[in-house]
């Protein structure tokens, strides 16, 4: 079986200065890859590439075993779910509008099909029907950010890309997120790259885990072994403030139980 995304000798530069120099990153099917790694490692040039936002220098992108080379990307890419963080809905357009807009233009004379995708999703991601009718400045930040996972599953695709998706959300409703798209991706066995900048986030919410520095795959394994191995100094600094993170929670649970236990 022919992997869900595979990048060959990829290189990218921006005027003059390379982003990635023969890169190589292969996901199985059915993988949940969360990305993390310093900012301008490359990690978000990667996401775009994959959704064809970005044109490589170089190498080869492939998905489901074939090139993207030469392909009608804008079909491409409405087989693929793409979230980004921050609130990236159509203004004018209602909940459902939104979430409709990829399953509408796939299926012009099946609204019916379409109807029912979206409930489906409102459902999944933790929509009341009653939101349906609102725009998106009459939502929260966190019922803004489900209406955008919502649209980038709507149309079943195979592939998601998630780029910091949660990133604009306080603590509480980020880690109900978080439960939300892993429930999500146990149900739908959907292929997910997710991109991120908490060590926490990547370790929870990912099969495997992918480091990055300066354009380079540092580590690339589950997060069991990237806590219990880490490959360099870079990993093991994250795994360190991973480590401080829940220490600290620790220590508020014990002086402040009745507290964290209402949240």
């Amino acid at each position: 079986m022919p992997a869900a995304v595979e990048l060959r000798h990829i290189s990218k530069s921006y005027d003059q200065d390379a982003v990635l120099e023969d890169f190589n990153l292969t996901v199985p099917r059915g993988e949940f890859v969360t990305m993390i790694g310093s900012s301008g490692c490359g990690k978000t040039t990667v996401l775009k590439m994959i959704n064809g936002l970005i044109e490589p220098d170089g190498g080869e992108i492939l998905l489901d075993g074939e090139s993207v080379r030469g392909k009608d990307m804008t079909k491409l890419r409405r087989n693929i779910g793409y979230a980004i963080q921050g609130s990236v809905l159509f203004p004018h357009m209602t909940v459902e509008e939104n979430i409709s807009y990829v399953p509408s233009l796939l299926n012009k004379k099946d609204r019916k099909k379409t109807k029912q995708a979206v409930d489906k999703w409102m459902d999944i991601v933790g929509l009341s029907p009653d939101l349906k009718e609102r725009y998106p400045d009459e939502l929260s930040g966190g019922q803004q950010q489900r209406v955008g996972i919502a649209r980038a599953l709507a149309a079943s695709p195979e592939l998601l890309l998630m780029d910091e998706p949660f990133g604009a959300v306080d603590e509480i409703t980020r880690g109900q997120l978080q439960d939300e798209l892993r429930r999500i991706y146990e149900k739908t066995g959907i292929t997910v790259l997710f991109v991120t900048h908490d060590i926490s986030e990547a370790l929870k919410l990912g099969t495997k885990v992918l480091v990055m520095d300066a354009g380079e795959i540092i580590q690339y394994d589950t997060p069991e072994m990237i806590l219990e191995h880490p490959a360099s100094p870079f990993v093991e600094r994250l795994i360190e403030k991973e480590r401080g993170v829940q220490k600290k929670m620790d220590e508020e649970r014990i002086h402040h139980p009745v507290i964290l236990s209402q949240l």
